[in-house]
C-alpha cells in the first residue's frame, strides 16, 4: 500500500514538472556577453539613472502568448515611433516616469554590496550627466561613455525601462496584472557594449505559467514586485563580481 502511494505520488509530482515546463510563458531574462569581454579587467562600474521609454507604445487588446510592446523588442535603446498603420482596436500604454529610478535603485542596492567589483551610486553618474547636459553624442552610448571617463572608472551600467504598468485590482485578482519589462548594457570607456541583459514579464494565471504562479503564491503582484524579481534573476547572470553568499 506504502508502495502503491510513494509510487503515485511520484508520478505526480514527474506530472507537476512536465506542466510546469509546458506552462512556462517564454524566457523572462535574457543576457548576451560580448566575445570580447575576456579583454576587459572591469573593477570599477558607475551605475547611470535608467531612462524610460517615454513614446506610448501600442499593445493589442487582444492578447498574444508573448505580449511585448514593439520598443522591447530593440536592443539599442532608442526610441521608435510604432508606424500609424490601419488596425484593429488597440490600445497604448506609457512608462511613468518613476520607473527609471525605481529600477535603479532597485538595481543599486544590490549592486551596492556585490564583491569583487566596485560600483558607484546613480547620484554620481547623475553630476556628470547634468554636467554634460549640453554636449551631443551618437548612437546613444554618449552617457555610458562620458560618465566612465569622467568618474575614472572601467565601464558603466545603463538602461531604460520599457514597460512597467501597474496591476489593476488586488492580490487575488488582476485586470490587466502588472507588466514590466527592461534593459541594461554595460559597456566600458572605451564605447565597447560588454554585457546585455533584457527582462520582461507579464504575470500570467497557473494555467499559462505554473512556474512563476508558485514563485507569487498564487497571488497577483505589483509592477514593483515583478521589477524586483527581474533585477534579481539579470544579476544571476551578471559577469562582473558576485553576488552576496547567503
Amino acid at each position: 500500500m506504502n508502495m502503491m502511494g510513494n509510487k503515485g505520488w511520484s508520478m505526480a509530482i514527474v506530472g507537476l514538472a512536465v506542466l510546469a515546463v509546458g506552462g512556462c510563458s517564454g524566457s523572462k531574462v535574457t543576457t548576451k556577453a560580448s566575445s570580447e569581454l575576456a579583454r576587459y579587467q572591469i573593477r570599477t562600474i558607475a551605475l547611470v539613472p535608467f531612462t524610460i521609454l517615454a513614446t506610448p507604445q501600442v499593445r493589442d487588446v487582444v492578447d498574444q502568448a508573448f505580449s511585448m510592446p514593439s520598443g522591447a523588442r530593440r536592443s539599442d535603446m532608442a526610441i521608435a515611433v510604432p508606424p500609424n498603420t490601419d488596425q484593429l482596436v488597440r490600445e497604448t500604454v506609457t512608462v511613468p516616469m518613476s520607473a527609471g529610478d525605481t529600477v535603479t535603485q532597485l538595481l543599486w542596492s544590490r549592486l551596492s554590496t556585490r564583491q569583487g567589483v566596485t560600483v558607484l551610486a546613480p547620484s554620481e553618474a547623475a553630476k556628470v550627466l547634468v554636467s554634460q547636459s549640453t554636449i551631443q553624442s551618437p548612437a546613444g552610448q554618449f552617457p555610458a561613455v562620458a560618465v566612465a571617463k569622467q568618474l575614472k572608472v572601467d565601464a558603466s551600467l545603463i538602461g531604460q525601462v520599457l514597460m512597467y504598468q501597474e496591476r489593476v485590482g488586488g492580490r487575488f485578482g488582476a485586470s490587466p496584472p502588472a507588466t514590466v519589462g527592461f534593459e541594461a548594457k554595460v559597456i566600458a570607456a572605451d564605447g565597447q557594449v560588454l554585457w546585455v541583459g533584457n527582462y520582461y514579464e507579464r504575470q500570467r494565471p497557473m494555467i499559462e505559467d505554473v512556474m512563476g504562479f508558485i514563485q507569487r503564491r498564487g497571488m497577483f503582484v505589483t509592477a514593483e514586485e515583478l521589477a524586483t524579481y527581474g533585477v534579481e534573476h539579470l544579476l544571476l547572470e551578471f559577469p562582473f563580481g558576485t553576488g552576496e553568499e547567503h
